[in-house]
């Protein structure tokens, strides 16, 4: 049966586009406006604060991993009280050599190795919104070691980088996924697939998505009745059952829309729908325009 989460990485399409060296010393803080695009981070060394718009401030330790699928605006700085001066990422040029915040000499309070890169899909938003908005890892260091890996894959320019540079990220965003999966998490993907009777339901349906699945299947599958199933499942994912399979089903037709040699009663009969003109009415009525128009601008 297919991995729900690997399968969403896949989808996802991540590719790395920069990562650099970070270092703060004395007294520092910067305000990174919001970005979009998913950012990460690793602490090397030392310590720090970082603080989130819409989430609880945290401190980060040498060990830590931080993922932020859509990088809001945040606040990074060490323990002295500060203002911190302001950076648009969108609009800064992109540095070529370690980024170094408050005291320029001696050693430097903590170091970190930071980056960001682009997913390629273009259904990215619907998959992001069923992720945390930020995940926070500590003292896993197969993460450490993957984001280190990342790094020197970056800075240099071998035979094979971006090839590299794309399976290390995969790679990346999976592990930091599969750690910080709990039940005590936000609604969403995540909590979905760490509740054992819901996660049953998410693998069925990724694994079929072509069945005409019904609540009432879906509770089967999760060993409970109808209504508790409903209940615990919109309260777990933050979906309908019915809306997340349709979610899915939406996500996996754009990808292969993209695909010249499927026709497009092909996509329509491996997504659930028995006619393409039926799956051309529910594709345009949840994205806004035809499957041959999308088709035709996404191979654009």
């Amino acid at each position: 049966m297919p991995d729900p989460l690997a399968q969403v990485i896949e989808l996802l399409q991540p590719r790395t586009v920069f990562s650099k060296g970070i270092s703060g010393a004395g007294r520092w803080g910067v305000r990174y406006s919001e970005f979009g695009q998913p950012g990460f981070c690793a602490v090397i060394e030392g310590s720090c604060r970082l603080a989130v718009d819409g989430e609880v401030p945290v401190t980060l330790e040498q060990g830590d991993f931080v993922l932020l699928p859509a990088t809001p605006a945040f606040t990074m700085s060490g323990f002295e009280p500060v203002t911190p001066r302001h950076i648009d990422p969108k609009t800064t040029p992109v540095p070529t050599e370690e980024v170094r915040h408050g005291r320029q000499d001696g050693p430097a309070d903590v170091r970190l190795l930071g980056g960001y890169f682009v997913f390629g899909s273009p259904d990215a938003a619907l998959l992001v919104s069923l992720l945390p908005a930020m995940v926070h890892v500590r003292g896993v260091e197969r993460l450490s070691t993957l984001v280190r890996l990342v790094g020197e894959e970056a800075s240099q320019h071998n035979a094979g980088r971006d090839l590299v540079l794309g399976r290390l990220v995969e790679i990346l965003l999976i592990e930091a996924l599969r750690a910080s999966r709990a039940k005590g998490s936000p609604p969403g993907f995540l909590r979905g697939l760490a509740d054992a009777r819901v996660s049953g339901a998410i693998r069925q349906m990724h694994s079929d998505p072509q069945r005409p699945w019904t609540v009432v299947e879906l509770a089967g599958v999760a060993g409970l009745s109808r209504s508790a199933f409903f209940d615990r499942f919109t309260r777990t994912v933050g979906l309908r059952p019915m809306e997340y399979l349709l979610a899915w089903r939406m996500a996996l037709a754009k990808n292969l829309l993209g695909t010249k040699e499927i026709a497009l009663d092909e996509v329509a009969r491996r997504v659930g729908y028995g006619s393409a003109s039926t799956f051309s009415t529910a594709f345009s009525r949840h994205v806004g325009q035809s499957p041959g128009r999308y088709a035709r601008s996404d191979r654009a």
